[in-house]
This record gives structure tokens, sequence and C-alpha cells, in this order.
């Protein structure tokens, strides 16, 4: 339960609540029972003793890399002797007792102290009716009451702390099931093979059991004070404020899970996170109220999954093995409790954009870049909200869009206009390049069926489509040779930029024609990786026209083809570079 300032969503308590009626149930119960029962003073020094060691477990868990709680406690191993040694009404006092009294001495929240306490009561019943039918002294009898005791206090544990956590943070319950088995499953044999040793240490003597407690809480605090060596290298991987890591580390633990993600065949969402007019913020409530926003706003992204701050007020959560589902629900989970925090009285929003690997369109080195796509089309479209990089077109939920209307301002339209002569004048040797293609494209709108407004909304995205190539080295625009890598990427960038530009000048109709402009039919064009009809139908024209513009004139690279060694080469890529339908299209207009 790691929501921050106490805010809870209603299915949290929907959980917690029962939780919290039961345990308390279990504890009145077990404490009725326990008084009208005849103790021996030996049995009393000895729950005594267990009830000491087990707050002392509980004040010094065990770290363990990966677990997100404060550490392991060895109460388990306590709470499983107490229970075997002297039945399940002893064991509900001491194992809820214990850790209620540490953590309120901690001033660790309230609810989750006495959530916590009632399922180490409720897991304290469990074992208790389990073993019931198990009675002898036998080396196997005792072995399989500690086992089955054990099994049932981690089992009840492992599955209501989990379920909680999934409420809250809206990751899928099985999925934190499987993560956090991976990680106790070995800290849980080595706790139930002590639980064995000591109730054999005491069913032989008291004092030989007595003698273990120091060993297993020296071995915690040992434990701790390595983990806190191994913390110490890692501070240069951490942002010292939310305690999430840093930038560094989220770029190499992105590398690593995405390796893990291709080798196991599992899917890997990342989430990036903006908080919404932080400065405003910031400048309202000073350094110290933005602060307290940031942690709690860490907080938050520490109990969704692996949670980064990348810098500012920029955050990052990877969430391996889940897809894209699975994801928007923890992703509008997240959102939703950001939106539920009160910072000095002021309300706090984020805006989060996500993308999946493996999905159609998705590479290992595209992933970071739409996710960061999806959140700034988050940001432009009113905040406070979750996008997948999937839905920042509507052609891309499966649904034919309306089309865009030329309503804007006319002024807007001649500006951007104009900044594509001044792409042509950059480029002598292409001069008029831009206004080729708006015609082809416009003609081939009108071929394809499109009305006078689609024709004439084509005829802009020709007119625009180079227009992000401003941004580009004017020495890569011009290189006769071949490009490196790292120009052709800095090339490739152009129709990005293009489609910022435009949105920009408020041209918005016609910015995803000019972005995806040179994706392909078959999925691997730029900047998205779209393919066949995800890529919008303006796009496709564009891509055809301009192909066959830039076939047809001398360039720094080749010398012009004809016209109907172009018209070929556009037929052998239909299907593969072209949309078949638009180069049909293309050829019968050329022919007419």
């Amino acid at each position: 339960m790691s929501s921050a300032a106490g805010v809870f969503p209603a299915r949290v308590w929907a959980l917690v609540i029962p939780v919290w009626i039961a345990g308390l149930a279990a504890v009145l119960a077990a404490t009725e029972r326990f008084v009208q029962q005849s103790h021996s003073a030996r049995d009393l020094a000895g729950i005594g003793a267990l009830f000491v060691v087990s707050m002392l477990a509980e004040r010094f868990p065990v770290q363990i890399h990966g677990v997100d709680a404060g550490g392991v406690s060895l109460g388990f191993v306590f709470a499983t002797a107490t229970v075997v040694l002297f039945g399940w009404e002893a064991a509900v006092i001491v194992s809820s007792a214990a850790p209620a009294v540490v953590h309120t001495l901690e001033r660790r929240p309230l609810v989750r102290v006495a959530y916590n306490a009632a399922v180490f009561a409720l897991g304290a019943v469990a074992a208790g009716a389990l073993i019931a039918p198990i009675h002898g002294s036998e080396p196997l009898t005792v072995l399989a009451e500690v086992v089955t005791a054990f099994a049932a206090l981690f089992l009840v544990d492992w599955l209501l702390v989990n379920l909680v956590l999934a409420l809250d943070s809206g990751r899928p319950y099985l999925g934190l099931l499987g993560a956090t088995l991976r990680q106790m499953v070995v800290p849980a044999l080595l706790m139930a093979s002590a639980a064995l040793m000591l109730v054999v240490l005491w069913q032989r003597s008291p004092l030989f059991s007595v003698a273990l407690f120091g060993p297993l809480i020296a071995i915690a605090i040992y434990q701790r004070s390595q983990f806190r060596q191994l913390r110490a290298l890692r501070l240069a991987l951490t942002d010292p404020l939310t305690g999430l890591g840093n930038s560094r580390q989220f770029h190499e633990r992105l590398r690593l899970e995405l390796l893990a993600a291709e080798e196991h065949g599992t899917p890997l969402s990342l989430v990036l996170v903006d908080l919404d007019d932080f400065k405003e913020l910031n400048e309202a409530l000073g350094h110290h109220g933005g602060d307290r926003a940031l942690t709690d706003v860490g907080t938050l992204l520490r109990g969704s999954g692996e949670g980064f701050r990348l810098g500012g007020d920029e955050f990052a959560l990877l969430l391996p093995g889940d897809d894209a589902h699975a994801a928007q629900t923890a992703t509008q989970s997240l959102l939703e409790r950001v939106g539920a925090l009160d910072v000095d009285g002021h309300a706090v929003s984020a805006s989060a954009g996500l993308a999946t690997y493996p999905s159609p369109g998705v590479t290992r080195d595209s992933l970071l870049r739409l996710a960061d796509g999806a959140l700034h089309w988050a940001k432009e479209q009113g905040k406070g909200q979750a996008r997948d990089w999937r839905l920042e077109a509507p052609e891309r939920r499966g649904v034919k869009p309306t089309a865009p209307r030329a309503d804007g301002d006319p002024a807007r339209y001649r500006a951007a206009a104009g900044l594509a002569k001044a792409v042509d004048a950059r480029d002598a040797q292409r001069g008029g390049h831009s206004d080729r293609v708006a015609e082809l494209s416009a003609r081939l709108a009108a071929r394809l069926g499109g009305d006078e407004e689609i024709v004439e909304l084509t005829r802009l995205a020709g007119t625009l489509h180079d227009l992000g190539e401003l941004g580009v080295p004017e020495e890569i625009l011009r290189k006769p040779g071949p490009l490196t890598d790292s120009e052709r990427e800095a090339l490739e960038r152009h129709s990005g930029i293009g489609s910022r530009m435009l949105e920009s000048l408020g041209v918005e109709s016609v910015a995803a024609w000019v972005r995806h402009h040179h994706e392909r039919w078959d999925g691997t064009g730029y900047p998205d990786g779209l393919a066949g009809e995800e890529i919008p139908l303006g796009a496709r024209i564009v891509l055809v026209a301009d192909a066959f513009d830039a076939m047809t004139s001398d360039s720094a690279h080749r010398s012009a083809r004809s016209a109907e060694e172009a018209l070929a080469e556009l037929q052998r890529g239909a299907g593969t570079q072209f949309d078949p339908a638009v180069v049909a299209a293309f050829c019968k207009d050329a022919a007419a």
C-alpha cells in the first residue's frame, strides 16, 4: 500500500475494510481463547521471548534487492514457531501485535499498519486450522507441521499484500504475484528451514532455541549493513529527492529489460510521465512545496512499477510483462492517484505517454521515442491524461477518420507554405520540388475519389512535406556521397520536425500526413514504423508523389530518370514501400 498522502482508490478500501474486520475478529477471538486457557510459566516465557524477537525482526528486516517494502521480516520464522509450539491463539497475538507495535513507533501510515497486522492474524488462523489434524512428535510429523504452518502464513501474506498493491497501482495481480514470488522463493525456503530448526531445538530444550534467536537477528542486522554498503555504491544511479533511479539507471534498465523481453518473448511497456504546469506549482508553493509534490509522485511511481526520475518534473515507469492494455490501466490508475494529491491546498496533475514492445510499429530503438511522442500529444490534448502512441491519430484506432477540415486561419496556411518555399530555396537543384509534389498529390487525391476539400488539403500536405528539412544541416542535404548512419538519422528526423512546426503554427490538419509521409507499406519506414492502412491515406499519397518527383529530378546523388523508369520503379515497390492502390491510381493518372 504505497499511495502518497493516504489517498487510495475506492477499490482499495473495498479490500482493506473487510480484511481489517476479519483480522480484528481473529485477534479478539484469539485473545479471548488465550485468556481462558491455562499456561505454564515456561510457555508464557517462551511466548514472551518470541514476541520480543518478533519485534526485533520487524525492526531489522532483511534487505533484499528488488523487494520494495523496507525488506523481508524474519517474523515469518517466529510466527511459524509460535503456531506449532503454542497454538494459533498465541500465534495470532504475537504475529499481529509485534509488527503493529514496531511500525506504529516508526510512524508508518496507520492504514498500512492495521492492514499488515490483520494479514498476519489471518495467516496465523489459517496456519492453525491446517495443522490441527497433524499430531505427533515424529520427525516427519514435525516437518509437516512446520512446512504447513509456514506455507499458510506465507501464502496469506503473499496473496493479500499483492492484491492490495495491484488494486492500488492498477498493475495486473498475476504479474505482481509472479514477480514477488521470484524475488521471495529463496528467502522463504531459508526462513522455513530456520523455523524448523527453532521448533526442533525448542522441543529438545527451550534454552537451545533461545540460543538461536541471537544468530538470526545478528544475521539480519549484518545483512542490512551489507545492503547499505551496496546501496551506497548505487547512489550514483539514484535520484536523491525521490529515491527513484535517475536517468543513467533508467537507460541501463531499459536496455536490460528490452533484451529480456526479446529473449523471453514477453512484453515491456514504457510510460513517460510529466507533471502539468509544474513551474506554476513550484512558484506558488516554493521549492519545498515543489519538492513535496515530486516526492509524493515518486512514491506513487514506486508502487506502480519500476520508477525513475529523469530530471525536473519528468519521470519514467518500466512495466515488464505488461501488455498495452495492462499498461494503459496501470497508467490511468497512476494519473488518478496523482490527481488526488493535495500539496498545501494545491492540486497536482500529470500527463503520460506509453508504448509497448514488441507490438506493430515498435522496435527496441523506437520504444522511447514513441512513448515520448505520445506524452507530447497528451500534453497538447489538454493534459492530465494518458495516451498510447498507437492512438495518436484516429487511423490507429481502427476507426475510419472523418476528413480534416481546412477551417484554420488562412494566414497560418500561407505562412506555412512560405516556409516550404524556403526549403526549395536551400536546394536550388531541386527548386520547385514542393510545388511539383503538391500538384501530383492533389491529382492523385482526386483520382482516388477525394472531394474538393480533401484534394486541397492533400495539395497543402505535398507543399509542406519537406518543411522539417529547415532543421537539417545544409551540408547533409547537399552531401554528394552516401550519408553516414548519424547523418541519415539526422535527415530522417525531418518528418517529425516538420510535423511539430505545423502543429506550432496551428496547421494540425495535415501535420500527421507530413509526419508519416516516409512510412512504408511493409512497416519498415520511419518515424513510427506504421504499416499498411495504419498510415494515413494522405501520407501514402504524398510518399508516391514525392518518390516520383525525386526520381525524375536531378539531385546531388543521382541523375534524373525518365517518367517510364520512375513508374516502373513505383510498381516494383508496390506492396513493400508503397500502397499498391495508390501506385495503381498514379499510373492510371500518368497514362491519362
